[in-house]
C-alpha cells in the first residue's frame, strides 16, 4: 500500500487525513484544535466517516462503518498536537507501522509568484514560505508551525508543500496586474495571486472525467462557493481568471468577507467615521459579506429568513446572486466560449436555490438548468442541466485533500 499523510495545518488547529493512494481510500482522518488555550481537543475518525472527520459537520462520526474517538486534554503547541495525534493512530488505528506514509503532503495558503508546483520541502522552502507571511498573515505562520511538528513526528518522510496559489500562476499579466504605481506593486509584491487552487484544479479535471473528455479541451468555470467563495476561468486545464486577489477578500460577496468594494469607502470610513486600519481589516474580513448584511454568516440561515419574507436576507441573497452572475458572465466574455460550468464546496454542492437563481436568466449563453436534475439530492458528480443544453452545468464535489495527496505523490 502506498499511503500519504495529508495536514491541514492552522495556527490553533490542524486537520489531517491519512490516505490511502491504490484506491484513493481515507484510512483515517482527524483534528486537532484550541491548541494553545487551557483545554485543547482532539478527534479520530476510522473507518468511512474519516473523510469528514475534519470538518464542523462530522459531529459524532458519520457511516455506519466509522468510529470516532475524542478526548480534551493541553495542547500548549503544534509539536505536541502532532503527538496527540500519533497516539490517536497508536492507540485506535489504522497503524501507521503497517500503513507508513510515503509523503506528508501541507496546505499551505501563500505561495506568492515563487512556487508554481508542488515542492518539496527544505529549509530554504521554510524561510520562503515565512517570508510570504507578509501576504498572509492569517494562515501561513500557523501552516509553517505545522510543517516544523509534522517533520520533528515523520523525520525521515519527504514533506510536501502544496500551495492554494499555484494554480493560478498560468494567469497572463494583463489578469494578475492592477493598475497602480508600477514600482510600489513590485517593491511590496502586490497583484493578484488568487486562492482555492486545489479546489479549483481538483474540480475542472473532475469534471472533465464525469464528461469523458479531456481537460485540454475544455473551457470551465469552476463556482467554489463555500464561506470562502471565488470563480476560476480555467482553459485547457490552466488558470486564466479568478476572483480573489492578493488576498482572499477580492472577488464575490462571502459569509464574512465583503468581495469586491470601492476603495473609496474605506478612505471615507477612516476620515469620517475615525475607523482604523486594524479594524477596517477587521470589518471587511470578518464583519462583513452575509453576516454584515444580515447577522447571518450561513447561507442557509439567509434563505431561510429570505423565504419568511425577512427584508435585509432578501436583499443579502440579491446581492450575493447578482455578483455571482456578474463574474459568469464575465468569465463567459474572458473565454470566449464555455464548455462547462462547475458549482463546488458547502453551498455550492448542497444549496439547490443559489445554483438556479445565479445562472437563471442565462439562456443566450446555451445555459439550461434542468430542475429536476438540480433539486436531487444526489451526491457525487452529476449534471445538473438539460440534454439540450449547449454547456454542460455539473455539481462536482471537492476533495481538496485527495488533490494535495496527489500532487504530493507525484513530487515523489
Amino acid at each position: 500500500m502506498t499511503a500519504v499523510l495529508v495536514v491541514n495545518s492552522g495556527s490553533s488547529s490542524f486537520k489531517y487525513q491519512l490516505i490511502e493512494m491504490d484506491t484513493e481510500s481515507v484510512l483515517a482522518g482527524g483534528l486537532v484544535e484550541r491548541i494553545g488555550e487551557a483545554m485543547g481537543q482532539a478527534a479520530h475518525t476510522v473507518g468511512d466517516g474519516a473523510a469528514a472527520a475534519g470538518s464542523a459537520a462530522a459531529g459524532a462520526g458519520s457511516g455506519s462503518g466509522s468510529a470516532r474517538f475524542a478526548r480534551e486534554l493541553p495542547i500548549p503547541d503544534h509539536t505536541v498536537g502532532f503527538q496527540v495525534m500519533l497516539d490517536a493512530f497508536e492507540q485506535h488505528g489504522p497503524s501507521l507501522r503497517e500503513h507508513s506514509p510515503v509523503a506528508v503532503g501541507h496546505r499551505v495558503v501563500h505561495g506568492g509568484a515563487r512556487f508554481q508546483e508542488p515542492t518539496r520541502i527544505t529549509p530554504g522552502v521554510q524561510r520562503d514560505i515565512d517570508d510570504l507571511s507578509a501576504l498572509a498573515p492569517l494562515h501561513n505562520p500557523g501552516a509553517l508551525e505545522g510543517i516544523v511538528a509534522a517533520e520533528r513526528g515523520f523525520p525521515d518522510v519527504p514533506h510536501v508543500a502544496i500551495f492554494d496559489t499555484a494554480f493560478h500562476q498560468t494567469l497572463p499579466a494583463e489578469a494578475f496586474t492592477y493598475a497602480i504605481n508600477a514600482d510600489l506593486a513590485e517593491r511590496f509584491r502586490i497583484r493578484r495571486y488568487g486562492f482555492h487552487g486545489t479546489s479549483h484544479r481538483f474540480v475542472a479535471h473532475a469534471g472533465a472525467a464525469f464528461l469523458g473528455r479531456p481537460v485540454e479541451e475544455l473551457n470551465q468555470i469552476v463556482l467554489h462557493l463555500g464561506n470562502g467563495a471565488s470563480v476560476c476561468a480555467v482553459r485547457g486545464g490552466l488558470s486564466v481568471e479568478t476572483s480573489m486577489g492578493m488576498t482572499p477578500l477580492e472577488g464575490l460577496v462571502m459569509g464574512t468577507r465583503s468581495g469586491d468594494i470601492d476603495p473609496g469607502v474605506l478612505f471615507h470610513l477612516h476620515r469620517k467615521a475615525g475607523i482604523g486600519i486594524d479594524e477596517l481589516d477587521e470589518l471587511l474580513n470578518r464583519g462583513s459579506g452575509l453576516l454584515g448584511l444580515t447577522g447571518r454568516g450561513d447561507m442557509r440561515d439567509v434563505i431561510s429568513a429570505a423565504s419568511a419574507g425577512d427584508g435585509p436576507a432578501e436583499l443579502a441573497l440579491g446581492v450575493y446572486l447578482h455578483r455571482l452572475k456578474g463574474y459568469v458572465g464575465n468569465y463567459f466574455a474572458q473565454l470566449g466560449t464555455v464548455d462547462v460550468i462547475s458549482f463546488t464546496a458547502g453551498v455550492g454542492e448542497n444549496n439547490a436555490l443559489v445554483r438556479e437563481r445565479s445562472l437563471a436568466g442565462l439562456e443566450a449563453f446555451g445555459i439550461r438548468i434542468d430542475p429536476e436534475r438540480n433539486a436531487s439530492p444526489a451526491r457525487g458528480p452529476r449534471l445538473i442541466s438539460t440534454d439540450d443544453s449547449a454547456v454542460a452545468v455539473l455539481v462536482v464535489p471537492t476533495n481538496e485533500e485527495l488533490e494535495i495527496a496527489r500532487q504530493a505523490l507525484s513530487v515523489l
